[in-house]
């Protein structure tokens, strides 16, 4: 058995906090052998509903759940972690448009990144999953001064996911059989699935699936997928964003198979003419914490034009909290 990593959740009460802490102390992120200390971070309101979690997790009796911390300061929760989730962050209102949500959660990300940046072990990877999430991992990076770059990261995890479960009830497949379908850009109803150089039991998607549908209806189906579900069940898609969260930080713990990428919004060095600076997801493989954006990618027209669009959205939001990047 190892020793325990601490592990960080911010707005761990809440909805994907709550399904996202069961995966991870059953050890579905890190494996059956490697212990964990969570480290739970609420809002001062919201601990008394964590006092419930800790219980649920306590009474859980999971082997690998070696210790469990709470605290309303970030200064605390982030105390020596290795991994950190962030999650909480202020929802959208009904007459909120995203320009205002993502200057509503500046300041919480300046703190928190701040905070990392103060008390975090030096190996840390942080993955922000509250929304706006590109935009705000771009705040909390700026903040956190002293932690690569490469450090932070933005989940795109639930597109891919998304995606592929699209293509594979389109084609009959199973899920396991679709591979290499990277979201590019933004986690907004402007990132772009790439279809084209996706698989579906080895071959190309495009020789599967109909052009037309992957041009539209599975685009649309995809970008709209989380609105789908607050209609159809009257809440957000909390339990499948917690488990793209296991996914995500699983990958880059584990590494990603021989032959396969998958997607993260990562910090941009540029590749594929994507500003520097920008946080972005891109196809990536990864290996031993570390990840490399795939190089060599053919794009068409089609698809340039989608990431065109989307880095443009991208570009706008640092120019919204440009304030906040110091």
């Amino acid at each position: 058995m190892n020793a325990p990593i601490r592990v960080a959740v911010t707005g761990a009460a809440g909805n994907i906090g709550y399904a996202l802490l069961f995966r991870l102390a059953s050890g579905d992120c890190y494996g059956k052998n490697q212990p964990i200390i969570l480290q739970l971070l609420e809002i001062p309101t919201g601990l008394k509903a964590l006092e419930g979690v800790v219980m649920e997790l306590q009474d859980s009796a999971f082997p690998l759940l070696h210790g469990i911390e709470t605290s309303d300061d970030p200064n605390v929760a982030f105390k020596g972690v290795n991994q950190a989730f962030l999650v909480g962050s202020r929802p959208r209102t009904k007459d909120m448009n995203r320009a205002d949500l993502i200057t509503a959660n500046g300041p919480i990300f300046v703190g928190q990144g701040k905070a990392i940046a103060a008390n975090a072990a030096s190996d840390v990877r942080v993955l922000v999953v509250g929304n706006p999430c590109n935009t705000n991992a771009l705040i909390a990076m700026h903040a956190g001064k002293g932690v690569p770059a490469d450090r932070w990261h933005a989940m795109t995890r639930l597109d891919e996911n998304r995606a592929k479960a699209q293509l594979a009830k389109k084609s009959g497949a199973l899920p396991g059989a679709v591979q290499n379908v990277g979201i590019w850009g933004n986690h907004s109803d402007t990132m772009y699935p790439d279809f084209a150089n996706a698989k579906i039991n080895g071959a190309a998607a495009t020789r599967v699936c109909d052009r037309a549908w992957l041009e539209g209806d599975f685009l649309k189906t995809v970008a709209t997928r989380g609105k789908a579900i607050i209609e159809a069940r009257g809440a957000s898609s909390a339990a499948s964003a917690a488990s793209a969260a296991v996914d995500h930080m699983s990958s880059l713990w584990h590494g990603t198979a021989p032959g396969e990428f998958t997607s993260m919004a990562v910090c941009s060095n540029g590749e594929y003419g994507v500003p520097k600076g920008l946080i972005f997801s891109f196809p990536v493989t990864a290996k031993g914490g570390n990840w490399k954006v795939v190089e060599g990618l053919e794009l068409d027209d089609f698809a340039k034009a989608k990431i065109a669009a989307t880095t443009k959205e991208l570009e706008s939001e640092r120019e919204t909290v440009k304030d906040l990047l110091g």
